[in-house]
């Protein structure tokens, strides 16, 4: 192995993560050196997606963005579930097919996640287009007798699977014991045990529907990720990811089946990771569209900065809730504000160095490197943004103070711009694209610049009152003017 792989080797084993399959971090290793197979849950397509949703798509978008930098080639497969009963309610009061409606959300979905950042998954399989793998899967789990068909429908004998409960931590007499208390007399007389659930649905009158060895319906709910991550991704995924709320019953039905389907002894996936909820509300409710509380990410987009609202949804620990309110989203305004000032400022002094370029700082890039690094290390626990964003502030505190100095090597700021931006993008952060205000902003700083050197300090001044009432603050430098937005 040449150093350049070793090095870049080196740089990966030192991940860990939390798996909620264990309760502990472990160091993260997949199955292929340098190759991270990764399945996330994602939306049901029956209306626009809520930030509580969308905090979901950002955490796990920013774990792959730093698995790839970090230098693994990540798979990346995020399903659309389009058959459901949520799907046909509203397919029903909106007068569309189901495919018709989830095709209609699909779109706006990839739409609104796009505007924040977050990448386009490598694969984003849909239910319809998977009936025939799925049925086959179903009936494979009958020929092992882990499941049997009732009255049209098919279920999974819970019984029958030794490590039912591990995921959620929760003994198999517990959840029979919850499982009765729910479960319907009309449903109870369909199953040999409460805790058995749904592989397959009989159709209802009306309803969207295949055909099956067991009459025509359509899949459940679970079995529908096992068959979509198995047939992209192997059976033996490297990560599987989702909401805390799919923790049970879904992951724990998914493990269940896809390793009795299984032709070999393996885990399913060998490290579960849960993001947190967003909380709303003086009580830190949940959001949800269940309780009626949520926050639709177009309907915030609309009056928001894209990257502040990804910022927001970036910066407390993956696993941790996040709180959503006025004050939240202003500290995000404020911070994504810091961050493209620095960005504007070693931009302007890349062109306006002060004079002959002095020899380039060994002292202040060392400051800079020890940063980068006390990132990675954050961000290699358990990818801690919380922790990882101190790192960046301290850098851009040490950048600044360079800037400040009469002269500098616009070489090395280059550097360091390259550097800052390497992280922001980590963290799904665009800020280096100019605005249409900046352009206005940079024409009036010109002109004051112009009326100044004619002595029209009347016009000069004007501009900066006029600036200043858009809370736009002047600097007037040895080396020209730059600006900022107040706080």
């Amino acid at each position: 192995m040449d150093k350049s792989k070793e090095r870049s080797l080196e740089r990966r084993m030192t991940i860990q993560v939390y798996n909620t399959l264990t309760r502990q971090k472990e160091v993260f290793t997949p199955q292929e050196e340098g190759k991270v197979t990764f399945y996330v849950c994602g939306p049901t397509v029956y209306n626009y997606i809520h930030i509580g949703n969308a905090r979901s798509a950002v955490a796990f978008d920013t774990i792959r963005r730093y698995l790839e930098y970090k230098g693994y080639e990540v798979v990346y497969v995020s399903n659309f579930t389009d058959v459901d009963d949520k799907i046909i309610k509203a397919s029903q009061e909106e007068g569309l097919t189901p495919k018709d409606l989830a095709d209609k959300y699909i779109a706006a979905f990839k739409e609104d996640t796009q505007q924040i950042n977050v990448k386009e998954a490598t694969l984003h399989p849909r239910v319809m287009e998977n009936i025939p793998e799925i049925i086959d899967f179903i009936q494979v789990l009958i020929d092992k007798g882990y499941a049997y068909e009732s009255q049209g429908d098919v279920y999974y004998r819970t019984d029958r699977f030794d490590h039912y409960g591990q995921l959620s931590d929760q003994s198999i007499a517990d959840l029979r014991q919850g499982a009765s208390e729910r479960v319907r007399d009309e449903e109870r007389q369909r199953k040999e045990q409460p805790l058995d659930f749904a592989l397959w649905k009989q159709a209802k009158e009306g309803e969207i529907a295949w055909p099956s060895p067991w009459g025509h319906g359509r899949p459940g709910w679970h079995i529908e990720c096992s068959v979509m991550a198995t047939k992209f991704l192997g059976e033996s995924l490297d990560i599987h990811g989702g909401g805390f709320d799919l923790q049970f019953p879904h992951h724990e039905n998914e493990i269940a089946q896809s390793e009795a389907h299984a032709d070999h002894d393996h885990p399913f996936a060998h490290y579960w990771l849960h993001n947190g909820f967003v909380t709303i509300g003086q009580d830190d409710e949940k959001m949800s569209k269940s309780l009626n509380n949520f926050v639709l990410l177009r309907d915030l987009l609309k009056d928001q900065d894209p990257m502040v609202v990804r910022y927001l949804l970036t910066s407390v620990h993956y696993r941790r809730p996040l709180r959503y309110d006025r004050q939240s989203l202003e500290d995000a305004q404020a911070t994504v504000e810091r961050l493209r000032e620095v960005l504007r400022r070693m931009a302007y002094r890349i062109d306006h160095p002060g004079g002959d370029q002095q020899v380039a700082s060994e002292v202040v890039q060392d400051q800079v490197d020890q940063q980068v690094r006390a990132f990675e290390a954050a961000m290699d626990d358990d990818f801690n943004v919380a922790n990882a964003l101190s790192a960046l502030f301290e850098m851009v505190k040490m950048i600044h103070r360079y800037l400040d100095l009469p002269v500098i090597n616009s070489d090395q700021v280059r550097g360091f711009q390259g550097q800052l931006e390497a992280l922001l993008m980590i963290l799904g952060l665009d800020l280096t694209v100019v605005e249409d205000l900046d352009a206005t902003i940079q024409a009036l700083i010109d002109e004051r610049q112009a009326a100044r050197q004619a002595k029209d300090f009347k016009r000069a001044d004007a501009i900066r009152d006029q600036l200043k009432a858009q809370n736009i603050l002047l600097d007037d430098t040895p080396q020209g003017t730059t600006w900022k937005r107040g706080s």
